[in-house]
């Protein structure tokens, strides 16, 4: 079983940062893709953004050029860093591993930003 458990939500007003961080504390294969995605009240989870085990990285269009996916292997973490915050993508943001044909989720971290 993968454990995943992320850090690093809060409040912040519009315009403003915040990185969030996602670890696995165990054991966890690096043949895999680590992505975030993001549930706004009342609607559907999405994907945000995703790096897969060499790097190469996809974002939503609406994130492009203000978000940023890293991982660090031989820490087994993912990092989300979010500029110029907007209002809409208030939400619980959660990390994701896929590895093989499973899929593993941590338990979301708040995100809310004030206009």
């Amino acid at each position: 079983q993968v454990q995943l458990v992320e850090s690093g939500g809060g409040l912040v007003q519009a315009g403003g940062s915040l990185r969030l961080s996602c670890a696995a504390p165990g054991s966890i294969s690096s043949t895999n893709v680590r992505g975030w995605y993001r549930q706004a009240p009342g609607k559907e989870r999405e994907l945000v953004a995703f790096i897969n085990s060499g790097g190469i990285t996809n974002y939503e269009d609406s994130v492009k050029d203000r978000f940023t996916i890293s991982r660090d292997n031989t820490k087994s973490k993912v990092y989300l860093q979010m500029t110029n915050l907007k209002p809409e993508e208030t939400g619980v943001y959660y990390c994701n591993a896929k590895i093989l044909v499973y899929n593993y989720w941590g338990q979301g971290t708040q995100v809310t930003v004030s206009s």
